[in-house]
């Protein structure tokens, strides 16, 4: 397990569960966690915005690391909340860092100056990113061919009042591969309603998605699992349990395991052919 730690407070801006790096696996946890470094005390909110979803993907640390140990796989958490900055945002994305979320208005984001922005990248964003590509890189080294990499987050069981019926949803742009897979497995359960591209769209320009598997032809799925069904111990190691045979069957397949870029639905990439 490897630690990163950030300039000021020996803040851990990520965190990596150690793993077989010759297994080809490589899960991703964004927001993993909803902590802060002490020099930001709360951002003005009281702590009980801090257990709300505008916080962090609840459940999904838990999750992430049962489903690491299950599988023997290396794992990268993001060890800040997104309301510091948000990790599966590009660098231009303008709400990198949110000013209002879910109706919640953030005080120790608005007003916010240049420098204190770009302070945000390069001490937490950057070495999150730094941590997940380095962690690619040493699994694709290892085997010799491209990781699969699946990224883990939790969605609200409602929005604004309306119930998401959806148990669990695969998020992606155009890179079908190792979504159909995925999408087929989790509905041969009658017991589950699976969105596709529900309730988000998984196209979003410089999402940790796009920068390290879309733009690189790694083959990859974003799977949301529903908020309530992961809050307690039970319900993720239940979740782990059903996910866990899912990602090895899709570890198995050699067609997951090679380099294929595809054009986003959001435009292309600068300096990169892609079909």
């Amino acid at each position: 397990m490897t630690n990163g730690n950030s300039f000021m407070d020996d803040f851990q801006s990520f965190e990596i569960l150690s793993g077989k790096h010759d297994k080809g696996m490589v899960i991703l946890a964004d927001h993993a966690m909803n902590r802060l470094p002490a020099r930001y005390g709360r951002l003005g909110l009281p702590d009980a915005a801090f257990a709300r979803h505008i916080a962090y993907d609840i459940g999904i640390e838990g999750l992430t690391r049962q489903l690491s140990a299950r599988l023997g796989v290396p794992a990268v958490l993001g060890g800040f909340s997104r309301l510091l900055i948000d990790p599966n945002r590009g660098e231009d994305d303008p709400t990198l860092i949110m000013k209002i979320s879910d109706g919640a208005v953030i005080p120790g984001n608005h007003p916010i100056t240049a420098q204190e922005w770009e302070y945000r990248i390069e001490t937490f964003h950057r070495p999150y990113h730094h941590a997940v590509a380095a962690t690619i890189d040493r699994v694709a080294n290892a085997t010799g061919r491209a990781p699969l990499v699946l990224s883990l987050h939790s969605f609200t069981p409602a929005w604004k009042g309306i119930p998401r019926p959806w148990h669990a949803a695969v998020l992606w742009d155009s890179d079908r591969r190792a979504v159909g897979p995925l999408l087929d497995m989790l509905r041969a359960d009658p017991d589950l309603v699976v969105g596709d591209n529900e309730p988000y769209d998984g196209a979003l320009k410089g999402d940790t998605m796009y920068r390290h598997c879309m733009m690189t032809g790694i083959p990859h799925a974003l799977l949301e699992v529903r908020q309530d069904l992961i809050t307690d111990e039970t319900g993720i190691a239940a979740w782990a349990e059903r996910l866990a045979p899912i990602f090895a069957a899709m570890n198995a397949d050699p067609a997951l395991h090679e380099y294929d870029v595809h054009l986003s639905r959001t435009g292309p990439y600068e300096g990169r052919k892609a079909r």
